[in-house]
């Protein structure tokens, strides 16, 4: 069952539609105080939240479902601020879809979100970045003096995804490929997740030592920086 967050009436009715063709019940909250209430009544197997409601920002819904529970939380909003993604992130959700948007891709992305918070995706093992040690098998992140970072599943699974390349370039298209599917090509999406990422696992985010950016390329993930320069020559880019 999905549980909508929107005010708008006739949104309300497309993503009705569009959820119920594929298969979802669908309880519809046009605004933040419904759509908290209806999160502890149904129980949804994942929310869509816009942030623009009318009683309250749909970030502090993010909070309060975050304070209870790990349902997945898509965020669709027709606000493109870097900052208004990260803040969400930051918050608890899992994706960001911006309107307008494509039916396939957003349907894409529910279906993605839900199998893997189902199955889990990532491998185990202690990835040491710096002062941060990222236990991938419990997905828990602390730095030098014991606090617990909290990374989103999406972001998780993109470090996964490095992890498993380390040392080599993963193109924006693999990337893409590998944490949202075959039918996204949201490279600004990736952008703003590679950020918070710096944010959390880096000592200097305007410096990555770490995940590194491959200019028009992708992205690498450097486990030994002191060894390693950004003039390196690269292995063979992936995807």
């Amino acid at each position: 069952m999905a549980l909508v967050i929107e005010d708008d009436q006739a949104m309300r009715s497309v993503l009705r539609f569009l959820l119920e063709d594929n298969g979802f019940r669908v309880v519809l909250a046009p605004t933040a105080e419904r759509g908290q209430q209806d999160a502890k009544i149904h129980r949804p197997d994942g929310v869509i939240v816009d942030l623009g409601l009318p009683d309250r920002d749909g970030l502090t819904v993010i909070t309060a479902i975050r304070a209870w529970s790990t349902v997945p939380i898509i965020v669709l909003s027709a606000r493109t601020e870097e900052a208004q993604l990260l803040a969400a992130f930051e918050q608890g959700a899992d994706d960001y879809v911006v309107k307008p948007f494509s039916p396939a891709q957003l349907m894409a992305r529910v279906r993605a979100i839900l199998r893997r918070h189902v199955r889990g995706e990532l491998p185990g093992g202690l990835l040491q970045l710096g002062n941060v040690a990222v236990d991938m098998s419990r997905r828990v992140a602390r730095d030098a003096g014991g606090r617990e970072i909290h990374l989103t599943p999406l972001e998780h699974r993109i470090l996964a995804t490095l992890a498993r390349h380390a040392e080599r370039i993963v193109t924006h298209s693999a990337l893409m490929k590998e944490v949202w599917g075959p039918d996204c090509h949201d490279s600004r999406g990736l952008r703003v997740y590679i950020a918070s990422l710096r944010k959390k696992l880096e000592s200097d985010p305007s410096r990555p030592k770490f995940i590194r950016t491959e200019p028009a390329v992708g992205y690498r993930l450097v486990l030994d920086p002191e060894g390693t320069t950004a003039d390196s020559p690269e292995p063979a880019a992936l995807g």
